[in-house]
C-alpha cells in the first residue's frame, strides 16, 4: 500500500443520477411560530408524490456535498439552487445515489426536495416534504445506511430525531446527550451509532432504543468528528489534545475505556474531517482551512495506523464532499473522488485518487464488491428490530477498456524568423557560457568540413578543366 499516488484533477464522464435534497428553515419572527411540531406537523397524503415514489427510490447515502448545487457523476455542475434568502445554505448536504439527496439549514423545519432527472432547470421554491419535531435549529442529518426512507437528524435541543419518510413523522428520539451534537457515524449494517458530543463525550448506542452501550469521557482528547471504520469493530475519532494540537485516535467499540492509540497531527487549529473507504482499508485525513489530504492505511494489528502520504495543494479548502463508488472512473482506476469547496475562490475543484496501474483489465484487489443503491430493509422490517448487510454490487459493469489511440502529429507550416540572415527559431542563441562553448566548437567543425569540401571541389572544377582543354586540342577536333 506504500505506492499510493498522490491526487489528480482527471475526470471522466459517467452517467447522472437523480437527487433530492432536505433543507431547514426559521419563520421570521417567535410570533409565527406553531404551538406544538405536532400542529406544525405535514403528513402527506395517500396520493402525494412522496408517497407515490418512497417505495421505489432507495436513500441509502454514501457522502456529502458542501455546496448548493447540482452535481452530475462527471463532476460538472448542471444548474445551481436559488432558495428564498431565508433558508440559506450553512451546513453540509448530502449525497445519496438514489433520487433523493439530504441538505440541511439552520432551523427547526426539515425539507425534503426533489431534483429532477436531468439536474436543475429551474429555482426551486416548493418542497415535497416538511418535517417537524425539533424545537431548536437542526445541525446535522443523516441517511440510514441500509433502509430505505429512514433519516436521522440532530438538533441544538439535544435529541436525535428518526423519522421515516413514508409517514413524514418521527417515529423514534435519541434523548441521552447533554450537549450540542457534534457528528454523526452509522456502522455498516446501520445497527449502531456512534456520536460526538460537546459535552466531551464519545457515545456508541443502540438506534432504536436508544440505549447507551458504551460512553468515553475525553478530556485529554477533545473529539469533534467521529467515523465508524466498517467491519474491523473500530471508530476513529478526530480532535484537540490537552495541548491545542489536532489529534486523531482509534478506540475499540466495544471498550471505550481507553483509545488503542493517540496521535498528534500539527498544531494548526481548523477541523479535521475523517473519510474511510472500508474497500481498500484506506484513511483520508483534511482539515479545514488546509490545502493538504493526508492518507493512511487501517488495519487490525499492531501499528494499526500507518500513515502514506500526502496530496498538497496551495488552495485552502472549505469543506469536502465524496463521489459514490459507484461513480468513480474504474478504468483510470480511481479509487476515492473528493469535491473540494475552494474558500478564495469560491468553486468547486473535483481531486482524484488514482492507483498507478498501466494494466488493461479490471483491478479486482481494489474493487471488491461495495455497497450498492438498492436497500436491504425497509422502515417497518428495521423499525422492527431487523438487521442487515447493505446490497452489495461490482463495479466490473462499469469499467470499459479504453481503446489504443495511435497518435498522429498535425501538419504545420513551417515558421521562420530571420534576422540578418539567421533564423532565430532555427538558431536559438545560448544562454549559459557552456552552451556558447558547444556551439563555438561545432561551429568550427562546421567551417572545418566547409573549407575540406571547398578544397575538393576545387581540385575537381581543376580536373573538369584540364580535360575540357584536352579535348579542344585533340586532333579530333582540328
Amino acid at each position: 500500500m506504500g505506492r499510493w499516488p498522490t491526487g489528480s484533477t482527471a475526470l471522466t464522464a459517467s452517467p447522472s443520477p437523480r437527487m433530492c435534497m432536505i433543507t431547514i428553515s426559521v419563520p421570521s419572527t417567535p410570533a409565527s411560530w406553531p404551538s406544538s411540531p405536532r400542529a406544525r406537523g405535514v403528513a402527506p397524503s395517500s396520493s402525494s408524490p412522496w408517497n407515490r415514489r418512497a417505495g421505489s427510490n432507495p436513500t441509502t447515502p454514501r457522502s456529502a456535498v458542501t455546496r448548493a448545487m447540482c452535481w452530475t457523476s462527471s463532476g460538472t455542475p448542471s444548474s445551481t439552487t436559488s432558495l428564498p434568502r431565508a433558508q440559506r445554505t450553512r451546513r453540509r448536504r448530502n449525497w445519496i445515489p438514489g433520487s433523493e439527496v439530504a441538505r440541511i439549514k439552520w432551523g427547526f423545519k426539515v425539507r425534503i426536495w426533489e431534483i429532477p432527472e436531468g439536474g436543475l432547470k429551474r429555482n426551486m421554491t416548493e418542497a415535497l416534504l416538511e418535517l417537524h419535531g425539533h424545537s431548536r435549529r437542526v445541525g446535522l442529518v443523516e441517511w440510514h445506511p441500509t433502509t430505505n426512507n429512514i433519516l436521522f437528524s440532530a438538533g441544538y435541543d439535544y435529541k436525535v430525531l428518526i423519522w421515516n419518510l413514508d409517514v413524514g413523522e418521527p417515529v423514534k428520539m435519541i434523548d441521552c446527550h447533554s450537549d450540542v451534537i457534534l457528528c454523526m457515524s452509522f456502522n455498516t449494517d446501520g445497527s449502531l451509532l456512534t456520536t460526538t458530543c460537546k459535552d466531551k463525550k464519545l457515545r456508541v448506542i443502540e438506534p432504536r432504543s436508544g440505549r447507551v452501550l458504551q460512553e468515553a469521557n475525553c478530556k485529554n482528547h477533545r473529539v469533534n468528528r467521529v467515523v465508524f471504520l466498517g467491519n474491523m469493530k473500530r471508530l476513529l475519532t478526530t480532535g484537540v489534545s490537552r495541548w491545542n494540537t489536532r489529534q486523531i485516535a482509534l478506540w475499540d467499540q466495544e471498550d471505550l475505556s481507553m483509545p488503542l492509540i493517540e496521535e498528534e497531527i500539527d498544531g494548526l487549529s481548523g477541523l479535521l474531517f475523517p473519510f474511510y473507504d472500508a474497500d481498500t482499508h484506506m484513511l483520508y485525513l483534511a482539515g479545514k482551512g488546509d490545502g493538504n489530504i493526508r492518507y493512511y492505511e487501517i488495519s487490525t494489528e499492531k501499528p494499526y495506523l500507518s500513515y502514506l502520504m500526502e496530496f498538497r495543494s496551495p488552495a485552502p479548502q472549505k469543506g469536502l464532499g465524496v463521489m459514490p463508488k459507484h461513480g468513480l472512473d474504474v478504468s483510470a482506476c480511481e479509487v476515492f473522488r473528493f469535491y473540494k469547496l475552494v474558500t478564495l475562490k469560491g468553486l468547486i475543484e473535483p481531486i482524484s485518487m488514482i492507483v498507478p496501474r498501466r494494466s488493461d483489465s479490471y483491478q479486482e484487489d481494489i474493487y471488491p464488491m461495495t455497497p450498492g443503491t438498492e436497500p436491504a430493509l425497509t422502515p417497518d422490517e428495521w423499525l422492527g428490530g431487523i438487521n442487515r448487510d447493505p446490497v452489495l454490487m461490482s463495479l466490473k459493469e462499469g469499467y470499459k477498456k479504453s481503446p489504443k489511440m495511435v497518435f498522429k502529429a498535425p501538419i504545420k507550416e513551417k515558421k521562420s524568423v530571420v534576422v540578418n540572415g539567421i533564423d532565430l527559431l532555427e538558431n536559438v542563441p545560448p544562454r549559459t557560457e557552456n552552451e556558447l562553448l558547444r556551439m563555438f566548437f561545432r561551429q568550427q567543425d562546421e567551417i572545418r568540413r566547409l573549407k575540406e569540401e571547398l578544397a575538393q571541389k576545387d581540385i575537381r572544377i581543376r580536373q573538369l578543366q584540364l580535360e575540357l582543354k584536352n579535348l579542344r586540342n585533340s586532333p579530333k577536333n582540328c
